[in-house]
């Protein structure tokens, strides 16, 4: 688990036992998912859970109920803040009411260390659980209220569940000292972005890259179509146009399709679309937990399922359940992220050629490695996105992160390739 790992480097090798070799797999995350473990998240579901744990001890307690209070209250400042960029020191209403949760879970620790001398083993045992949680909460409080120069805070989330987040906006200078001076790494992933090394704070003398190359056969199991005639993704027509150009594949294929979309309106619009004129079962990506999405999709080989980002890595569907990968745009990170805002102002000029353009394309990667999972399958990925067939100054870094496979932008060529597929 890399996140774990990244909590162990965080408190310098205090979770982990002693180890002489490290390997990090999906090493194309591990920037977001250290730099996270680095940081620090509040949300009012750990008063919450703190409130549960702690009843069992502390009964009619005036500590308790004041950290119970403060889920709800906690809940109702963030919210205004969703999806932006905050500084709680400066904000009226948060930085009062972190400095008087600080004050609680200080009073909670009080009350906690005070159980009577005859107190049971178990409950001595439950009270010190219950300290280590106060312990991590309040240790994620105090460092949202004292930030490092280089960190950034903000508030994600959902209106019923904002957090409250704090990261450092790089993480290369933590790593640097933390992690490669202590032994060996591996790091491994099917896409690897070219920048990634300096991004982690490796230095050039210091890291060696290996490609060990791919057992599939690109040139003769795959074809990559680009929709170059589709209007550009900024066009009023081209949902529509997108919802056409999918339809069509998904008859000449047969079924067998996976969908992805790079937002939640677009799979929704598409799946509202199409699930009727079909004549397949089209699953969405809500309708069942993914183990069972999954599983439900293999099991009915001529099913299209529609997803999202939480489809575009980490599913492995292999056989002939799955012949046509579609995606619908380049994948380019939000431009109002808070992290990335913040890293795009480190960087300054160069920020989309260093941010955003080795996102797009590791995602884009990811997706459309989600095709080809042994050596005997056969399909095609298709994008409908014409910016990736045209001249554009980052065409061929985008390309470059896809495998070797033969490309085209002739809409009858890929419903030749997919019919001839569908009719064995």
């Amino acid at each position: 688990n890399l996140h774990l790992y990244g909590i162990d480097v965080a408190t310098d090798g205090a979770i982990l036992p002693h180890h002489d070799l490290a390997i990090l797999d999906e090493a194309h995350a591990a920037e977001d998912i250290l730099a996270a473990a680095n940081g620090a998240e509040i949300n009012g579901g750990r008063f919450r859970a703190l409130r549960r744990v702690a009843s069992g001890i502390l009964t009619r307690s005036p500590e308790l109920d004041n950290v119970d209070e403060l889920a709800g209250r906690f809940d109702d400042a963030l919210v205004a803040h969703l999806g932006k960029r905050l500084t709680p020191a400066d904000d009226p209403e948060v930085g009062p009411l972190l400095e008087l949760v600080d004050s609680r879970l200080e009073a909670l620790q009080s009350a906690l260390r005070a159980l009577p001398d005859d107190a049971s083993a178990k409950a001595k045992a439950r009270a010190q659980r219950c300290l280590l949680s106060t312990g991590s909460l309040l240790g994620s409080i105090r460092a949202i209220r004292s930030p490092d120069d280089g960190d950034v805070t903000w508030v994600e989330g959902s209106h019923n569940r904002p957090v409250l987040c704090m990261s450092p906006v790089a993480i290369a200078d933590v790593l640097a000292e933390r992690l490669w001076p202590k032994r060996p790494v591996v790091l491994t992933s099917a896409t690897l972005p070219p920048n990634l090394m300096g991004r982690l704070g490796l230095p050039d003398d210091e890291h060696r890259v290996e490609d060990v190359g791919s057992p599939f056969d690109f040139e003769r199991q795959t074809l990559l179509y680009c929709a170059a005639h589709l209007p550009d993704p900024r066009d009023p027509g081209y949902r529509d146009a997108v919802h056409e150009e999918l339809e069509r594949l998904i008859l000449a294929a047969g079924g067998h399709t996976l969908a992805l979309f790079t937002s939640w309106s677009a799979l929704d619009a598409a799946h509202a679309h199409l699930a009727e004129r079909l004549p397949f079962t089209v699953l969405h990506q809500n309708d069942l937990p993914k183990p069972a999405l999954i599983k439900a999709f293999t099991a009915d080989e001529t099913s299209c399922l529609f997803g999202t980002r939480g489809l575009w890595q980490g599913i492995d569907v292999p056989g002939p359940a799955l012949s046509l990968v579609t995606i619908d745009r380049i994948p380019f990170p939000r431009p109002d992220d808070p992290l990335l805002s913040a890293r795009r102002e480190r960087i300054g000029d160069g920020a989309f050629g260093e941010i955003d353009i080795p996102m797009a394309a590791t995602d884009l990667a990811q997706a459309a490695g989600r095709l080809i999972r042994t050596a005997t399958d056969i399909g095609v990925v298709a994008v409908f996105d014409r910016r990736l067939a045209r001249s554009h100054s980052y065409r061929q870094q985008l390309l470059a992160a896809l495998p070797p496979m033969p490309r085209t932008v002739d809409p009858d060529e890929v419903e030749r390739f997919l019919r001839n597929l569908s009719e064995g």
